[in-house]
């Protein structure tokens, strides 16, 4: 047997969390009013209301998205003089059949998707390697470091926090649920980089 050991050097983060509460009767009703109100994605349909979360209704949701969002820079970025904000967020419906195609997020360093109705049993979201490899062997088995793209199953509660520069999509629906998320972005206010390296940025 060999001794050896393999690091994962520059992974990309997954970050995935949970919110342990239940939407109030209003949280659902205004979740199923807004299925009402949508346009159809490639796939699938989304709120047109594009700023969900900064709706009154929400206030309690999003300051808790927020904290779990400054976990993330902490634990993954650990930066310092910045501030992370949730821009755009929407609600993303998906029925049986449906599909969600594949995307980044542009103008945008993280992104985030909180599943309110989710069948772990059926549900998934995948992942897409963002390197080309110029040699692709055939493999025996897969595993992180010679797969080009990896999924999830997901469930409702779970919050999934990843570079929004990862691509990403929903495949084909299956089960009868009508999948539910709701997508965010997050940008940064602070001071970036270092004076004297003269890299600095400052984002009010």
């Amino acid at each position: 047997m060999i001794d050896s050991t393999v690091h994962g050097l520059f992974p990309t983060p997954i970050y995935i969390s949970e919110l342990k509460r239940k939407f109030t009767t209003k949280e659902n009703k205004f979740i199923q009013k807004t299925k009402r109100d949508t346009y159809k994605n490639e796939g699938n349909t989304t709120s047109n209301d594009t700023y969900i979360l900064y709706n009154k209704i929400f206030n309690t949701l999003k300051k808790e998205l927020e904290v779990i969002v400054q976990d993330y820079f902490k634990q993954i970025l650990s930066a310092k003089n910045v501030s992370p904000y949730i821009t755009q967020s929407w609600l993303n419906y998906t029925k049986k059949d449906q599909y969600h195609h594949k995307h980044r997020h542009a103008n945008s360093i993280v992104s985030g998707v909180f599943y309110i109705d989710a069948d772990k049993k059926h549900d998934k979201i995948h992942f897409f390697k963002n390197t080309f490899n110029s040699i692709e062997p055939a493999v025996d088995k897969f595993n992180t470091f010679n797969s080009g793209s990896w999924w999830f199953p997901v469930e409702t509660g779970q919050l999934f926090l990843f570079p929004s520069s990862l691509e990403h999509m929903v495949e084909t629906k299956k089960g009868n649920n009508t999948r539910t998320s709701l997508a965010f972005n997050v940008f940064i206010k602070g001071d970036l980089g270092v004076n004297k390296n003269l890299t600095e940025l400052k984002i009010q």
